[in-house]
Parts: C-alpha cells; structure tokens; sequence
C-alpha cells in the first residue's frame, strides 16, 4: 500500500475515533461495506449498520447485507421505510433522491438518537463529486457525516483497501436502488418495481452480474458490462429475452453503450446543454 493511501485510511480511522459512535446507513455495496468494516474495528459496539428495506429494494440486498455484516461480526439491525410514501418521491422529479434521503436518513438519525450514538455516517466517497446527487443536499441539512470523503478516498482507493481487508465486496459491481431505473418524470409505482425488479433477478439467475434493467414503459433497455455482451449475444440472447419478458416487458433492448453508473442523468445533462447551463 502506497503512503498516500496508508494516510487516507488512517484519516479514516482518526475520523471514526474523533467521532466515538455512529449509526452507518449499510446496503451491503462495496462503500458501506468497507466503511462499516473500519468503524467496526475502531469503533466495536459503537458502530451500529442499518439496513434499511423498501420497495425500492430487491430482496437479494437483504440476504447478502445481513450475510456481510454477520462476516464483519459489528452490530447490525434491520429497519422499513415505505419509500412510496415520502413525501415528493413516488411522482419521481429531478431531485426525487433529495426527498428519499430525507425520509431514509431521518429515520436513520431517529435510531442513532434512540441508540445513544452522537452521528449518523453514509458511505460517500469523493467520486460522488463529480455527479448530479440531490441526495448530498439532504445529507448535508440532516447533519449526516461522509467520513471516506472527508478522508479524501476514491472508489478505487475502497475497492483496493476492502482486498486488502479480504472482504468479499471488494469487486462487487455497484449497485442503485431500483427508483434509478426509471427516466425523471416517470411515475414510480409499485407494479414497475416489480417488473424491473423481476427482470434484473431474472437476469441475475443466468450469472449476470453487472447490469441494469431501465425501464420506458413496454421496454426494457439492458445496460450490460463490457465481459457480459459477449455472453449474452453469443449464448444467452433468447434467454434473456424470454425472461425479460416474463418479468412483464413487451421489448427487450440492449443498450451499445453498455452499463454505467447514473445513466438517466445524462437526459438531465443534455436538456441543461441545451439551454445552456449545465447542473
């Protein structure tokens, strides 16, 4: 490990132990994994994960959270939230994440307060920078800390310090609640997180792993990883359809630029473009 990122990890630690407690929003992804996995060190008891479940949430989450935090060995809880019912959520405008992290965290901020710990943590990196997030905004009101970004680390910089730590989550793919697979403007119901919810477990069943289902009405567009096209045209193509239109699609549609993170911020970036502003 280079000093740079020896330096980094030890802000990380002087972070947690300055702090003295914290509840930590834990989806079992690569960041909240290794930010509770260091908390969990430095802070033992001290540090409680919570996983909050939803309808935005595909079950698998929960499995594979409650697995991890039980390899860590910290304490962890598991709490609801009806994220149909925040307030400005379900109609799904251009800061529909502000409105979520709002509900989520408030309800996250209500444990730590009934835990006794002083702070609640999110797994924010310095990455997170450099794309359109409302959810920051609200982050930022409720007094939530960001300790890896404060620790100036990277995805890469996490993703190399969880090998390090021989977590398991070190090269998993990331991952977004199912909300972000629905163009801005287009209501969020239950029924469509079904669908999409179907389709992407569905997909996941025939070993895919980095993808996403996006939904526009009877279409489904499959953003892939680059190792996944080949799979999928060469062997799986009719598979892949059929279950994709199990799930309740009309269309199947592979997008050529394949899987990336924040897609459905580019319509955002090209309608600022265009107006001459930018986010």
């Amino acid at each position: 490990m280079d000093q740079a990122l020896e330096a980094k990890r030890q802000k990380l630690i002087d972070l947690f132990r300055e702090m003295g407690g914290c509840v930590i929003g834990f989806s079992g992804g690569v960041d909240s994994t290794f930010l509770f996995a260091v908390a969990a060190r430095v802070l033992g008891e001290r540090a409680l994960a919570v996983t909050v479940t939803s309808e935005i949430h595909a079950e698998w989450e929960l499995r594979e959270a409650k697995e991890l935090a039980a390899e860590i060995g910290g304490r962890h809880r598991v709490i609801t939230v009806r994220a149909l019912d925040i307030p400005g959520f379900a109609d799904n405008p251009e800061d529909r994440c502000y409105h979520c992290k709002i509900g989520v965290f408030g309800e996250l901020r209500a444990v730590a307060e009934e835990e006794r710990l002083p702070y609640v943590a999110d797994g924010s990196n310095v990455d997170d920078r450099s794309d359109y997030r409302p959810g920051r905004a609200a982050l930022k009101e409720l007094g939530v800390k960001s300790p890896m970004e404060e620790a100036g680390l990277c995805k890469a910089d996490i993703r190399e310090l969880s090998k390090a730590m021989e977590l398991p989550t070190w090269n998993k793919p990331s991952f977004a609640c199912l909300a972000s697979r629905f163009p801005y403007g287009t209501p969020i119901t239950r029924e469509n997180l079904t669908v999409v919810g179907s389709a992407e477990e569905a997909l996941r069943d025939l070993g895919l792993r980095t993808l996403r289902v996006r939904h526009h009405g009877d279409v489904a567009r499959l953003e892939l990883g680059p190792e996944e096209f080949g799979r999928v045209i060469d062997g799986l193509r009719e598979e892949v359809v059929r279950r994709v239109k199990e799930a309740g699609y009309t269309y199947v549609a592979l997008d050529l630029q394949g899987y990336r993170t924040g897609a459905m911020n580019e319509a955002l970036k090209a309608r600022s473009e265009s107006r001459g502003g930018s986010h």
